[in-house]
């Protein structure tokens, strides 16, 4: 690690960088880009992470969705309800107070949630009616209230109907809209909205230029990347560790392609690095690389890099400092920092190049890490492990745990 990388490493951004899940909920009606492909056939028998947890045998609902924060963690299980723990500080957890949860607690009583995401201290969902409803901390306008004023309980965004997705960061938000359209607010200090360099914040959503293309985004803590209907790659703002893609070690202010291929089929941001699928089943990583989250070589990288040989990666989550990935033969694979047990493999050793997860073959794309991670199985099982603090696993404690255990939402 190179001083360079070394000197951020005092400032570790708490949020969970967020995969842009290309597909909309069908509920919300947008045909958008895939990520990856999805996970292969179920193997039947529980893997060896099931084996030994004290909640594998309890009944859960199934979970269709799930979104991982800095320290909290939300779900909406295919019902359409949702339910929210652990850090509570900023009301993140949408249930009305600021009192953190160790164990899942509904939001409101709606039964119409489809998409779901999670940043630093605020998370955003779309309904299935393509109402975008958001809530946590607001200091910088992330919220796109019109308000830097908190809100412990779900706040509509305007009042359009249109919404297909959502990404959340630490200051700033961004969503596509039905339509194709791509939308930013919150901080701006490091172009990370995609509208040049002004406005410095904005607390309501600014269209990023005129395309109507756009299928997926992910939010990085002062980055963002897109990919559009061509599976063309976008990025914008702060590529000081070359988390752009771009060859560079400076800023962008508008989305600048990420070089000339078009087979991408899917992009998520971690704190400084990002990491993409493409439509051949290759895995490709860059950015800053201090505890090897790119999966291989050394040092910060500025321009995409092949992760291994593999041709079956299927979807891939960046989290703060490491990245976890699916392929299509249902494993589960992570590397990078470990110090909370975040890769899941047993350990708090640090891992550069892809590490399994136990042995199950069962886990889909629906994955979200961050110093925790969380995945869910072809049953509807919700499996957490890693940092616990406050309670963000679910299981009751503030025990971190270095291998998942299943989450109980009732059901």
């Amino acid at each position: 690690m190179n001083e360079h990388q070394d000197g951020r490493r005092w400032a570790r951004w708490g949020r969970a960088a967020r995969t842009a899940a290309a597909a909309a909920a069908a509920a919300v009606g947008i045909a958008a880009l895939a990520v990856g492909v999805t996970a292969g056939p179920a193997t039947a028998g529980a893997g060896s992470a099931a084996r030994g947890s004290l909640n594998a045998s309890l009944a859960a609902a199934p979970v269709a969705r799930v979104a991982a924060g800095n320290a909290h963690t939300c779900a909406i299980p295919t019902d359409g309800t949702l339910w929210c723990w652990g850090d509570n500080l900023n009301g993140q957890l949408g249930d009305g107070t600021t009192t953190n949860r160790a164990t899942p607690v509904q939001v409101g009583a709606a039964t119409t949630w489809a998409r779901i995401d999670a940043g630093t201290s605020s998370t955003c969902g779309v309904r299935t009616d393509g109402t975008l409803w958001c809530w946590g901390g607001n200091s910088n306008g992330q919220l796109g209230d019109g308000t830097s004023t908190r809100r412990t309980a779900p706040v509509r965004v305007g009042d359009a109907t249109n919404w297909a997705s959502v990404s959340v960061a630490a200051n700033h938000t961004c969503g596509v809209r039905t339509n194709g359209t791509l939308w930013c607010w919150g901080l701006n200090r490091n172009t990370q909205l995609g509208t040049g360099s002004s406005p410095y914040w904005t607390t309501t959503p600014l269209q990023v230029g005129t395309a109507t293309t756009w299928a997926s985004v992910a939010t990085g803590y002062a980055h963002t990347c897109a990919v559009r209907t061509d599976r063309t790659l976008w990025c914008w703002g702060d590529s000081t560790d070359g988390q752009l893609g771009l060859g560079i070690l400076t800023y962008r202010s508008t989305p600048t392609q990420v070089g000339t291929a078009t087979s991408w089929a899917g992009v998520t941001t971690g704190y400084a690095h990002t990491c993409a699928v493409r439509t051949d089943g290759t895995l490709w990583c860059w950015g800053e690389n201090g505890y090897g989250q790119l999966g291989g070589g050394t040092g910060f990288q500025t321009t995409p890099v092949q992760v291994g040989t593999a041709t079956t990666w299927a979807r891939v989550d960046a989290g703060v400092d490491s990245s976890c990935a699916v392929r299509t033969d249902g494993s589960l694979w992570c590397w990078g920092n470990n110090n909370s047990g975040q890769l899941g493999d047993g350990t708090t050793t640090h891992r550069n190049t892809p590490t399994r997860v136990g042995t199950a073959t069962t886990w889909t794309d629906g994955l979200a890490v961050t110093y925790h991670g969380c995945a869910v199985r072809t049953d509807g099982g919700l499996w957490c492990w890693g940092n616990n603090v406050s309670g963000q696993l679910g299981d009751g404690t503030t025990t971190n745990r270095p291998t998942p255990a299943q989450v109980v939402l009732p059901g």
